[in-house]
Parts: C-alpha cells; sequence; structure tokens
C-alpha cells in the first residue's frame, strides 16, 4: 500500500487543485445553480465549500505557525453552513476567484512548509498539519467528483483510493469486518467486528461506496459466509472535530 508522506503529499494537493481548476473552466452561470452529485446541493454549493474548506485549511496551517489553535470554521459547522449557504448563489466568476485563491493561499502553505513543521497541532481532528493537508486532498478531490462534470470516482487514482479506505475505516460498523477484495489487486481488511463480509470489486468502486458516492465502473458484491448479500449500512463519516470530553 502507497504511503503518503509530507514529501509526496505536495504534489497530490496541487494535482487536485489542477483537477477542480480545470473543472471550473467547463462550467457557466446556469450550469452552477443545477444540482450536483451530492442531494439537495447545487454545483454552487460544491463551489462554496471547497472555497471554505481551503481557506479553513490554510487558516490551521496559520495558526500552527504561531504555535496555537484554532476552530476550524469561523463560527464552527453553524458558521460553516450558513457560509455555504450564502455564498452558493454566486455567479461562476465569483465561485472562480474565490475558489481559486483560497485554494491557491492553502496549497501555498503547504508548500512552504519544512520538515519539522508537518507534525504541529491543529485543531482538525485534534490532529497534526500532515492530518490537515490529507484532509484537503480528500475534500478537494472528492468534491472534484461532486460537481458531475466528467471526473467521477473512476477517475481517483490508487494511493488516493487506498488512503481514502483507511481513513474511512472509521465507517465499518462494530459488529462486522470487512474484507475488501478489489479486482486484481491485494485484499485488505477494516473493521476487527465478528462477522465478517467480503465486498468485491473496482478499487476505485470500493472507495467511492465507502464515501458515500456511487460506484461508477460496476457493481460491488458484498458476500458473507459464501452467500450474497446485501452491503452494509456505513456509520457517519468521521467528524471534523473531536468529541467533547
Amino acid at each position: 500500500m502507497t504511503q503518503i508522506t509530507p514529501e509526496t503529499l505536495p504534489e497530490e494537493l496541487h494535482k487536485a487543485a489542477g483537477t477542480v481548476t480545470r473543472l471550473l473552466a467547463k462550467l457557466d452561470d446556469s450550469s452552477v445553480a443545477e444540482p450536483s452529485e451530492l442531494p439537495g446541493w447545487t454545483r454552487g454549493h460544491v463551489l462554496a465549500h471547497l472555497a471554505g474548506i481551503s481557506n479553513a485549511m490554510a487558516r490551521q496551517l496559520e495558526y500552527a505557525r504561531r504555535g496555537e489553535t484554532g476552530e476550524l470554521y469561523d463560527g464552527g459547522m453553524d458558521g460553516r453552513n450558513k457560509a455555504i449557504a450564502l455564498a452558493a448563489g454566486h455567479s461562476l466568476t465569483e465561485h472562480t476567484e474565490a475558489v481559486t485563491t483560497a485554494m491557491d493561499a492553502a496549497i501555498a502553505a503547504f508548500d512552504a512548509l519544512g520538515p519539522e513543521d508537518w507534525q504541529a497541532r491543529i485543531a482538525y481532528r485534534d490532529g497534526t498539519v500532515l492530518d490537515g493537508g490529507l484532509a484537503l486532498w480528500r475534500e478537494l478531490t472528492i468534491h472534484a467528483s461532486d460537481l458531475g462534470v466528467g471526473f467521477g470516482p473512476e477517475t481517483w487514482n490508487r494511493p488516493f483510493c487506498e488512503h481514502l479506505i483507511g481513513f474511512l475505516a472509521a465507517r465499518v460498523p462494530d459488529t462486522y469486518k470487512f474484507v475488501l477484495q478489489p479486482t486484481g489487486l491485494p485484499q485488505r481488511t477494516i473493521g476487527s467486528g465478528g462477522t465478517s463480509i467480503a465486498i468485491t470489486g473496482m478499487l476505485t468502486d470500493i472507495a467511492a461506496w465507502l464515501a458515500g458516492r456511487e460506484p461508477s465502473l460496476g457493481s460491488l458484491r458484498a458476500t458473507a459466509a459464501a452467500d450474497g448479500v446485501d452491503l452494509p449500512d456505513l456509520l457517519p463519516w468521521p467528524a471534523p472535530q473531536p468529541a467533547a470530553r
């Protein structure tokens, strides 16, 4: 399995941002107002979120540079949601400026890190700057697909899929152990419950399903004790902030 490191992550961030920029060029004002792949969200909502999470991660690095931590979004998740709702109806020109400016600032902040900076603490998931960079990679890549303009999960590369599966192992219910059997690749087990379910299909489809997206290259097959079963329900996506203690 490919490990993403501080040495390799910046290149992946640049690739993901480049994809978003290319997809922005495919849109116009009318298509921005059309539904995205996310229920209840237009493409404008997705673009507003991309700008918001990029700005939020840039701010996390600014706090870390000062040896401080601060909340991911102004006003927490309520503030995040209000900002998305307010910006969703902007024109393509406004979205393009907001998204590209925010992505450029965030990626420049990651590019400027020294080797010792990646383990500085941030508020996001009570983690490190590296965790924040991985989160931005996930957000840019997955939401580029959510725009629904020809960059679906089938285009996710193997390192991204393998990283995403590891991150989303937290969605496996406690009673289950998933034996993932990606076509042509080594199997992988996530979860530690007593009931084993084998999930067979393309790697990108397995990653998309765990991320709550539709598999696009074929159907996934689930089996338990050699019998076909329905794909199991998953736990919620890991929260961006740790639970209150």
